[in-house]
């Protein structure tokens, strides 16, 4: 049999790599702005397009989906194409999928400053956007399967299943928590609405990490990290039990986000389980990539590449273990809603998948140029930099989660809070943001040398666009008898629907019963559908990101009912979420908790402390909101907003659309004359208006036990 002779397409792995350095420079640089504003607020510019609520998405999104993402396709085609022996199946399909990725990540870029968001964490992105994303996506799938069917190898090596199993979840992890309904051109409602909401969002949330930011990689280690020390990979029967392990558990562990909220016992309880199970195939992973470098050890002093990749491996394998932990509800309990999360994400995100990128990119270029690389010195600091930036950036962040719950809980001996000022843990840990962005600073410095170095070592080298290779074509015959996993291996269509079997489960068995079983979502009579100018509050709250730094969800411990509900000693309730279209629980608290904010402060002090935190907390880190005083609500929206939300199910009457700003401008009257009277003028229609008329609302439909009794809750 005679070896056919083809190329490896070296050219589209080029672009996805230039716009892999280029927007992770971005993201960072963003994210650096962000760690600054939280300590020193004047960097919001009073401009309504770079506040902290505004840009901080559009930093997870540049980082997720422009560094990450653009980083595994350029490992994904560079790899998948030696490892199938064959050229990508489409040229076309390729470049389709890479300006097709950019233009959606340019829109993200732009729409997100604007205030063009669905509010839900890493999915922030409205509805016509989604719907690109579901294109390239099935452009990227079909790429990549049919390259799969096309090839001349028949064993698929393990970094494909994982490439496989990445295609497939995002894919149902996309398409399930983008069921939303249009409003407008670039506004939508979540088709779910409170506790559903929340757990679709968080099964998404968490395993968006899972198989965008994990599995993806985990492919990419087990190629390149055999390449760069010249071995194989340490054990073939641990990668198939890590592989068909992680994805099965995997996909159950969402609600471990959940934890103290009101999502039914039992499915924070699931996710508990699960969580802690993942521990086994997540350090199987990072044992198999560890042991992969016996006998090449000595290799790592000297070779940043292999630098890159031991770290990163290792911060896998500990954010791997810390997220388990962190499940355990005696350790969240103490750890959600602080910065210790914060710390923990970042270990992952920096660690694994930034240091990854980094020893692939300096794999890669120099054998695409044809060339050495500039500079073994200069990747070496690289190096010695970037694991000082994120020691900077976690240990702070570490300390300040420590330092916030440990306030946020402590009572004095009269059995009263002793921090009962939220203000005065944030004050508290200033010091350690100033710390925490001195190490994304050292971590950005980092990037820009490794650019440098790759953009030498392209000068110096020939750029091979079309590599030359040779293999013979694959055998039409049967091969029975093995290893029954390597008859799977050869069976690539019977591979994805197993995994696509096995990621479907765990979601499928979560959320039939929190949809159908309605004693999992209890209903309170006493909790009513938003007003108009309620839901164009709650839009502009959204718009202004202020889910970001505020929670929305009072947790059933005395620390928080005390410190938020001292009257009425109300937990949140599942029932006083059925009309939130989307949910808006958050997950950090850089602010206080605002569920039960309604009625506590007069209209006058919300109007001032949008206008100026600082006058009315000394000491505030939040950004000031000048526009909303001038910029006045779009009454033609509230036709529109108010159909939408019927058709997902709150209960407002037939035809009420069309007196909704009646209502409306009534209720704006009542606010504008209780600001008059503290000499604030103001303009029904304006924006601040609406905000203040949704912040009053909050808790208050069962702010008295009598309410809640009469709900049956």
């Amino acid at each position: 049999m005679e070896l056919e002779k083809f190329s490896y397409d070296n050219k589209i792995v080029k672009y996805f790599t230039i716009a892999t350095v280029v927007f992770g420079l971005v993201g960072m640089l963003v994210g650096l702005t962000i760690a600054i504003q939280l300590f020193y607020p004047l960097f919001n510019f009073d401009l309504q397009y770079t506040t902290f609520g505004r840009i901080r998405p559009l930093h997870t999104n540049a980082v997720i989906f422009a560094f990450v993402g653009n980083a595994t396709f350029a490992g994904t085609y560079y790899s998948m194409q030696r490892l199938l022996k064959t050229r990508m199946f489409s040229d076309l399909l390729s470049w389709v999928h890479f300006w097709g990725w950019q233009l959606i990540i340019v829109a993200a870029a732009i729409t997100l400053p604007l205030g063009y968001t669905t509010s839900k964490e890493y999915a922030e992105l409205e509805w016509p956007i989604d719907i690109a994303i579901t294109i390239i996506w099935v452009v990227f799938g079909i790429n990549m399967i049919g390259t799969i069917l096309k090839r001349r190898e028949r064993h698929m090596y393990v970094a494909i299943w994982f490439y496989l199993a990445t295609f497939v979840t995002v894919a149902v992890l996309h398409v399930v928590n983008s069921f939303e309904i249009p409003v407008t051109f670039m506004k939508s409602y979540s088709w779910f609405a409170g506790v559903q909401d929340a757990l679709v969002q968080w099964w998404y949330g968490h395993n968006a990490v899972a198989f965008f930011l994990t599995t993806p990689f985990l492919g990419l280690m087990y190629y390149f990290m055999p390449k760069a020390a010249n071995r194989p990979v340490y054990s073939y029967k641990l990668s198939i039990i890590h592989f068909w392990a992680l994805i099965f558990i995997y996909i159950w562990a969402g609600p471990h986000h959940l934890l103290y909220t009101s999502l039914p016992d039992w499915a924070q309880s699931l996710g508990v389980v699960f969580s802690i199970m993942l521990i086994a195939p997540s350090w199987g992973g990072m044992l198999n990539g560890l042991l992969t470098l016996r006998g090449a050890w000595d290799r790592v002093r000297e070779d940043p590449v292999l630098k890159f990749m031991v770290v990163a491996v290792t911060a896998y394998g500990m954010a791997t273990f810390e997220g388990p932990m962190l499940s355990l509800k005696n350790v969240n309990a103490i750890a959600h809603f602080t910065d210790w999360i914060i710390a923990h994400v970042h270990v992952g995100g920096l660690g694994w998948n930034g240091f990854l990128t980094f020893g692939m990119l300096y794999w890669m270029i120099p054998r695409m140029w044809q060339t050495k690389l500039y500079s073994v010195k200069l990747a070496n600091a690289h190096f010695w930099i970037g694991t000082l930036g994120i020691i900077f950036y976690a240990l702070p962040m570490y300390w300040a989660g420590f330092t916030q719950s440990l306030m946020w809980k402590q009572f004095g001996p009269d059995g009263f809070l002793v921090y009962k000022n939220f203000l005065e843990t944030v004050v508290q840990i200033i010091p350690m943001y100033m710390l925490r962005a001195l190490g994304g600073l050292l971590y950005l410095v980092g990037a820009v040398m490794m650019s440098y170095n790759l953009v030498k070592t392209a000068k110096a080298g020939d750029f091979l666009a079309n590599e030359p290779a040779e293999a013979l074509p694959l055998e039409k015959k049967v091969i029975t008898g093995g290893y029954w996993h390597k008859t799977l291996e050869r069976k690539p269509v019977l591979f994805t629907v197993l995994t696509l079997i096995a990621i479907l489960i765990g979601g499928i068995l979560e959320f039939v019963p929190t949809f159908l079983i309605k004693s999992n979502v209890p209903t309170i009579q006493a909790v009513k559908p938003y007003t108009p100018l309620e839901v164009h509050g709650r839009d502009i709250y959204i718009r202004e990101g202020c889910n970001a730094c505020h929670t929305q969800m009072i947790r059933p411990f005395r620390s928080e009912v005390l410190r938020y509900d001292p009257n009425d000693m109300e937990y949140s309730k599942a029932g006083e979420f059925v009309y939130d279209h989307p949910f808006l629980w958050g997950s950090k608290r850089t602010g206080p908790d605002l569920h039960r904010i309604g009625k506590k402060y007069g209209d006058s002090w919300h109007y001032n402390h949008m206008l100026d935190p600082q006058s009315m907390s000394p000491g505030s880190i939040m950004p000031r909101y000048p526009w909303l005083f001038t910029q006045q609500v779009d009454l033609e929206d509230t036709q529109a907003k108010i159909n939408a939300l019927r058709t997902i199910g709150v209960p407002y009457e037939e035809g009420y659309e069309f007196i909704a700003n009646d209502d409306l401008l009534k209720q704006a009257e009542i606010i504008t004359n209780n600001l008059a009277k503290e000499g604030l003028e103001t303009q029904k229609e304006a924006e601040i208006v609406a905000l203040i008329a949704y912040l009053q609302r909050l808790g208050t439909d069962i702010k008295t036990n009598d309410n809640l009794a009469k709900g049956g809750q």
